[in-house]
């Protein structure tokens, strides 16, 4: 009977401590990223949810897209606060003006973590090198046009990933001085329907155009699709992310892209999540910020390039 008893209380603590090792994680979770509109935040929030999950295959997981607006991103964290999240992942619409949010959350003993995006005052950031990002797609232009041409930047939201870019891009044009840019402050709002708008304009203004850089992928198709309707061949363009829209095109041939540099947003979101879930249990990251780096998505190499729509 003693043994029996011995038996049985060792497989209930074995049963527990299986439990716990289960919930290694926190029961409630906050995301909210820039939209949910774009496919970008497809992976990227799957990303985070793999990661919760894995930890604590129970987590109570609520996402939502502020749709670029400050204001309405700050509301979610404050409601996050109030349902007692324990966790946020952040997608930040202004990584400076974001930091007040984000201080109330750290004061209610929340941990934070950003990917994608810096947000000021996270406890860590995952993104891509977004300097390099630009940097590498403007090269490509350049190299494409022979190192010489009227080129546009179609700019994007104020946060760090578009200004990022278009900082690397500028580095790009501003080391070749056959290249002139006609025009770099335009906001295409990091959207299809934005790029599209805005490159209705620049085809407008100026008669001849050789080059586009869009700040993201739907940025240069919106782009394209204004070029294709205005019937102005004599452009190529260029943006950032690889997303599967981008590669459909640059398989199709039908389309004025020639290449965008790369992101895996999964991978960036999953390794943030697993930083902020590691801070819950005491763990500080060697470094608050890790860049991961990207390569260049052509025709050329489109046939061997491992997208977002991978299988995990």
């Amino acid at each position: 009977m003693h043994k029996l008893k011995l038996l049985a209380a060792a497989a209930l603590a074995a049963a527990s401590f299986s439990s716990g090792a289960l919930a290694d994680g926190p029961d409630r979770v906050g995301i909210t990223v820039g939209t949910l509109g774009n496919p970008f935040f497809v992976p990227l929030v799957q990303g985070m949810k793999d990661a919760i999950l894995k930890a604590n295959p129970s987590a109570e997981i609520t996402v939502v897209g502020a749709d670029y607006e400050l204001a309405k991103q700050s509301s979610q964290i404050d409601n996050f606060i109030a349902a007692g999240a324990k966790m946020i992942m952040l997608n930040a619409v202004d990584q400076v003006a974001i930091a007040p949010a984000v201080q109330r959350a750290k004061a209610a003993g929340i941990a934070v973590g950003a990917a994608d995006v810096s947000a000021a005052g996270a406890d860590v950031t995952v993104m891509t090198n977004n300097v390099q990002a630009g940097q590498i797609a403007c090269q490509y232009l350049i190299d494409q046009l022979k190192g010489k041409g009227d080129v546009v930047i179609i700019n994007g939201p104020p946060i760090s990933s578009i200004q990022d870019r278009v900082t690397g891009c500028k580095k790009a044009f501003a080391d070749a001085p056959g290249i002139n840019v006609l025009s770099d402050n335009q906001d295409g709002k990091a959207s299809r329907e934005g790029g599209f708008a805005v490159m209705q304009g620049l085809l407008t203004r100026f008669p001849k155009i050789d080059g586009v850089f869009g700040a993201n992928d739907p940025t240069a198709i919106g782009a394209d699709l204004a070029a294709k309707q205005f019937n102005r061949d004599e452009m190529i363009i260029t943006g950032v992310d690889g997303s599967p829209d981008l590669v459909a095109a640059l398989k199709s041939g039908n389309t004025r892209i020639v290449g965008s540099a790369s992101q895996d947003p999964y991978k960036m979101a999953y390794r943030a999540t697993e930083l902020t879930l590691g801070i819950l249990k005491g763990e500080k990251p060697a470094k608050d910020t890790e860049l991961l780096d990207t390569k260049l998505v052509t025709k050329d190499n489109v046939d061997s390039y491992v997208g977002w729509d991978a299988q995990r």
